[in-house]
């Protein structure tokens, strides 16, 4: 994922940037050619899941392994 530090930037494409809402889009145009489309969102907002428990990815781990070695023959 890229980062962008809006102290970097010039003030008022800072303040462009800070001032959308959530569901914004922002179009970015070079020579007249849309180049890129970006859509705020704002973090609180966005569901994450929860890790997975130790055993949980020990034993998708496991079953990966055996799926490749049974692959392999």
């Amino acid at each position: 994922m890229a980062r962008l530090d809006l102290d970097d930037l010039p003030p008022k494409i800072a303040a462009l940037l800070s001032g959308l809402s959530n569901g914004d889009e922002l179009i970015l145009v070079q020579n007249g050619v849309v180049v890129g489309r970006l859509t705020a969102s704002n973090e609180a907002g966005v569901a994450t899941e929860p890790p997975p428990s130790p055993e949980q990815s020990l034993r998708e781990v496991a079953e990966d392994f055996r799926a490749a070695i049974e692959d392999g023959f």
